[in-house]
């Protein structure tokens, strides 16, 4: 959901999209390298044609130098993705999905839509979950009341869309349902 700028307190995709960088994905590299340490940890030793598990930052750097194939995740495939689009299209509640999928699909497939079979159609599969997600949030928030939203499933990003109206709504909601204090009679 596009928000205007006064309702976007929250995270920018761009953030999330970093902070989802730090999930493993399996990478087959091409070329030898030991391990090494950095701040989240240490990854390796890289030897082709084994697979090894590196974070996602390390794979795409990897994948632009051409120093390795990314393995797609076990839910970025074609036959998934038209299960949860049907789901989400025939169901009422969201489908079961990473709770950073969002993020994590468009930076694999920006940067190693080489690796994945069928990536126009991965991207086309994504766009048609996100707009049904969208649409049930939408009507999700529409139910709000004053004391709960319940939307299990929501991924960060559609968290993220959400939060700044939502707090600025519940805020509202609570004002309007709010106890009237009991008035004292003055006696005069």
């Amino acid at each position: 959901m596009a928000l205007p700028a006064s309702l976007r307190t929250s995270v920018t995709p761009a953030e999330l999209e970093l902070i989802a960088s730090e999930q493993l994905v399996e990478i087959i590299p091409l070329v030898a390298m030991e391990r090494t340490a950095f701040i989240s940890g240490a990854y390796g030793p890289l030897r082709p044609p084994t697979k090894c598990k590196v974070p996602i930052w390390m794979a795409t750097n990897l994948k632009l130098k051409k120093k390795c194939h990314i393995v797609p995740p076990d839910w970025l495939n074609v036959d998934f993705l038209q299960e949860r689009l049907i789901h989400e299209t025939s169901q009422p509640g969201f489908s079961e999905m990473p709770f950073r999928f969002t993020e994590i699909a468009k930076v694999l497939l920006d940067v190693a839509s080489d690796d994945f079979p069928n990536s126009d159609r991965l991207r086309s599969l994504l766009k048609d979950i996100r707009e049904a997600r969208q649409a049930k949030s939408r009507e999700g928030l529409s139910k709000l009341d004053h004391s709960e939203l319940s939307l299990p499933n929501l991924c960060s990003m559609e968290i993220n869309e959400i939060r700044p109206f939502f707090v600025r709504a519940m805020g509202v909601l609570t004002q309007l349902v709010r106890e009237p204090e009991p008035q004292q009679d003055q006696v005069e």
